[in-house]
Order: C-alpha cells, then structure tokens, then sequence
C-alpha cells in the first residue's frame, strides 16, 4: 500500500478503525465466508468462490501488503474493506487502460451480520472516500454484479457516479473528499 493517513479514526456510533494486521487474517477470512453464506442465502451467487475455498481476491496477501481496514467495536470486527491502491487483473480486466494512477480499489466490504441494518456499510464507504488520504490518489473505483439491484440502488443513493456495466458488472466512481 502507498502511505496513506487515516483522517476519521472512528465511525459512528463507537467503531475504531484500524489496518488489519496478520493476526487478523482468520477472523477476517471467517467475516468473508460468513457474508458469502449470506448473500448464498439471499439468492445471490456473488462471492460463491469463497464457500468452495477460492480467495480471487487473495486476503491474506492484501492483509500483508497493508490493503485491509477494519471497523472494530472494541474487538469484534464489524466490519471491513480492502483498499487497493494498484488496480488487480480484475480491475483492469473491467476499467480497461485508463484512470488507474490516481484511482483506489474497493473490494470486499463485508459487514457481520450482528451489525447489519445499522448504517455501517454507509460509513465505511464515506470513511472511504474522507477518512483516508492515500498518497497520489484521488478518486475511488468499485463494481458490483449487475444482477445486484439493491447494491447498484445503494451505490447509487450514496452519489457514485455509474460508469456503465462490463462483463456482467456495473461500475462506479467518485471522486475522494478528504477531511480533517
């Protein structure tokens, strides 16, 4: 990860955000098949990977390289999000050649189910676009599968701007607003 400064240290109502550490891998690794099973059961193959074993995303080595922030109440996860600062196969794979120097990833924003309906993922897509500064970056990219209407409303509702669909995927962006 590039360096970076976490300017909103907490969401409301008392979740601490930190970078995940490699004690936490299992714990996130859990989160991440606990939310696949979830979507599995909301009829959504999204993540199915997960249930059959697969990381595409590759956590532990996002883990190491300082990629993933955690939104702990005390020391429960309640949250998390990987925060790409170099677009993976995937990324490019959807956005083609352009944009990528001044653009993060978001991938895997998870919520355990215990914080569910609490406004959480609300809060750690703001924090993502104004609690954090990443060095050289300005812009925040992410995608969904289009047949997630709920996640393309909710993208939508919080201001991205819809960039068209890929391969089966709608994308969006905005730009980052940081405070202090």
């Amino acid at each position: 990860m590039k360096r970076f400064r976490i300017n909103q240290q907490e969401l409301p109502p008392s979740f601490h955000v930190q970078q995940a550490t490699s004690e936490d891998t299992q714990d996130i690794l859990n989160l991440l098949l606990e939310t696949a099973k979830w979507l599995q059961a909301q009829g959504s193959s999204q993540w199915s990977a997960l249930l059959e074993g697969h990381d595409v995303h590759g956590t532990g080595d996002a883990i190491a390289r300082g990629d993933v922030f955690l939104f702990k109440d005390g020391d429960k996860i309640a949250g998390m999000v990987i925060l790409l600062t170099e677009p993976s196969a995937w990324d490019m794979n959807l956005w083609g050649e352009t944009g990528h120097e001044e653009s993060i990833y978001v991938h895997r924003l998870a919520i355990n189910r215990e914080y569910a309906g609490q406004g959480l993922g609300a809060n750690i897509l703001a924090w993502v676009h104004q609690g954090i500064e990443i060095e050289g970056k300005s812009n925040v990219r992410l995608d969904c599968i289009e047949s997630n209407d709920a996640l393309y409303r909710f993208y939508n509702s919080f201001g991205m701007i819809y960039r068209g669909s890929v391969k089966g995927f709608h994308l969006f962006e905005q730009p980052q607003t940081h405070q202090r």
